[in-house]
């Protein structure tokens, strides 16, 4: 008998633990239950392994990595125009966007304005300052809502456009602020989507940088977004023409630690784009 009941719990142990036969796509609910389980774990330590700790911040990125004595404020606008429409487009903020410029009553400054030669055709990018930061910004925007002149030149100018995107930038504390220079010259405008996160990694290793790359006084300006594409950040560059931004970009890689920049910060770009900008006949920045 005690064999017997030993027997039978054998074969129950058993047949829990096998295929059966009208089912072999699947196993018994409680065999199931076990491998998954254990996956389970091993697949929690083994990630384990890989998570990073975050150190704890006590200030935001943008206190961390932006200059503090100045407050400046960025605007940058990407307006893409109707292609047969491209040279009035042109001669309308050439008759306005100096005026506001040149008054004092806007505490805002243009810093730039182009079009787009190599990149998206047909398109114009303007750079504005504000100083005194998002007051500033605010008391522009109310000011020319009153200005006849600006609202004219807006609604003729929406007749002229395919679309337009802004952002609100930041401008890098180990960066030049851009300030008006002679031409004639191109420009680069290199814009990186950064992996959410990284920005104080990209921040420690272009304070180094950027060192390297003034020595032939290319670097124009640096920013990172605040309002927009977030985790964008956008170098500014002038070269003389393009074979000498091709020389001063091939001399970079001679010079010691460039190449161990390029090497850390890659991983963190998700998305890169670089324009060729020539600019308009107002611009600041020839």
């Amino acid at each position: 008998e005690r064999f017997n009941i030993i027997e039978r719990r054998r074969n129950a142990i058993k047949s829990t633990f096998t295929w059966r036969p009208k089912g072999r796509k699947r196993l018994h609910s409680r065999s199931k239950t076990i491998k998954s389980l254990s996956a389970f774990r091993e697949d929690s330590w083994f990630k384990s392994l890989f998570v990073r700790k975050v150190d704890p911040r006590k200030d935001a990125h943008s206190h961390l990595l932006a200059k503090k004595e100045d407050n400046n404020l960025y605007k940058i606008q990407f307006h893409n125009v109707k292609p047969e429409c491209l040279d009035a487009y042109n001669k309308l903020c050439e008759d306005v966007l100096p005026s506001i410029h040149a008054d004092s009553e806007y505490p805002c400054e243009l810093v730039g304005t182009w079009n787009t030669w190599y990149g998206e055709q047909d398109q114009a990018v303007h750079l504005w300052r504000y100083r005194g930061g998002y007051p500033a910004l605010t008391e522009v925007m109310n000011k020319l809502r009153q200005n006849k002149a600006f609202m004219d030149y807006r609604n003729e100018r929406g007749k002229m456009l395919l679309s337009r995107r802004n952002q609100l930038l930041r401008e890098f504390s180990f960066w030049n602020e851009p300030v008006p220079r002679p031409g004639p010259n191109i420009y680069e405008l290199r814009s990186y989507q950064l992996r959410p996160g990284t920005m104080i990694e990209w921040g420690n290793y272009w304070a180094r940088a950027i060192e390297i790359r003034q020595q032939n006084h290319e670097a124009v300006g640096g920013f990172f977004s605040q309002i927009g594409n977030l985790y964008t950040v956008h170098h500014l560059w002038a070269y003389k023409d393009l074979q000498s931004r091709e020389d001063t970009r091939n001399a970079a890689w001679q010079r010691e630690g460039w190449d161990e920049v390029v090497y850390y910060t890659v991983p963190l770009i998700q998305h890169m784009e670089s324009r060729i900008m020539i600019p308009m006949k107002t611009s600041p920045l020839k």
